[in-house]
């Protein structure tokens, strides 16, 4: 049986709020959204939020383990209801689409650092950087259109030379 979010939120002893029941529908509903994207989310269910409101609850919820914070380098921190199984993701580069991707090897970490310099390590993040196949197919039509171009180009370039 599925636990509602209600019954999360309680189990956790936070307060049950319209304002963070929606957070964590919009969160759970559109995984890997910015804080932008889930007041957005949030606003267009229960009408007016602030975005100070939105980060309030999002720190809250990452605090107590409802969801989960990622921050791939230069992009702004991202929110999903995915938690406990240590999984990493998959960015493209192109369009900044984030995927799940379960862990390549064993349970978490998932990763044994060579040397753990006493630490004792209970999370390993891994962040996978590419192509989405909807930006490869794209950028294959452009390799296409920009190798006519510079077919047509060409001559031009050697006229100019002589």
């Amino acid at each position: 049986m599925r636990t509602t979010p209600a019954a999360l939120l309680r189990q956790r002893g936070i307060q049950v709020t319209a304002q963070r029941l929606a957070v964590v529908r919009a969160v759970a509903s559109r995984p890997h959204s910015t804080a932008d994207a889930v007041a957005e989310a949030v606003r267009a269910e229960i009408g007016a939020i602030s975005l100070q409101s939105v980060y309030d609850a999002l720190a809250l919820l990452v605090a107590e383990g409802l969801i989960r914070r990622i921050q791939p380098a230069g992009s702004p921190a991202r929110f999903e209801s995915r938690v406990g199984d240590n999984h990493h993701h998959l960015i493209c580069r192109t369009c900044g689409r984030t995927v799940d991707v379960d862990c390549a090897v064993g349970s978490a970490p998932c990763l044994t650092a060579a040397d753990s310099s006493g630490y004792e390590i209970d999370e390993a993040e891994v962040v996978y950087w590419g192509r989405c196949p909807d930006c490869l197919a794209k950028a294959g039509r452009g390799r296409t259109n920009r190798h006519v171009r510079r077919s047509n180009q060409t001559p031009m370039r050697k006229r100019h030379e002589r």
